[in-house]
């Protein structure tokens, strides 16, 4: 394996961990959110995606949806970084179109820690792209 393989897999790792980690807790986070009418505490240290959404005017049940549709976004994320795994461009491209979109749920949810995690991705991503196959490297035309 390839030093620039290597780079690959490592920034597929850290999407899965990122989409594990972030992702997974949200369907019992809506759960206890649609029962308990509030969000559950994380270590009594922080509401669990607490942020501009919980606390605004949005209403549990669209609250709920949200915390959906940012894990809906996490499997894309997690399917990118298999195609990444295996080497291929188009999970590169996947894995970093995310992070726009993926950069709002950070905000609303008040999730510091992805932000820091993308930023890797990014780096790692730039210099695995040249060992990566399924396309041309040029921007402007073919190689």
């Amino acid at each position: 394996m390839t030093a620039r393989e290597t780079l690959g897999r490592a920034a597929a790792v850290i999407c899965w961990v990122y989409a594990a980690g972030f992702g997974l807790p949200a369907i019992p986070v809506g759960i206890f959110v649609l029962r308990e009418h509030r969000l559950p505490w994380l270590w009594d240290l922080f509401p669990m995606y607490g942020g501009p959404w919980s606390s605004g005017g949005m209403t549990e049940s669209a609250f709920v949806a949200t915390l959906g549709g940012f894990l809906a976004l996490l499997v894309v994320v997690a399917a990118g970084a298999w195609l990444l795994w295996t080497g291929r461009r188009s999970g590169a491209v996947v894995v970093l179109a995310t992070i726009p979109v993926e950069a709002i749920f950070w905000w609303g949810f008040a999730l510091p820690i992805p932000p820091v995690m993308a930023l890797a991705r990014v780096v790692l991503v730039m210099f695995a792209w040249p060992g990566l196959r399924g396309g041309s490297a040029s921007i402007v035309g073919p190689a």
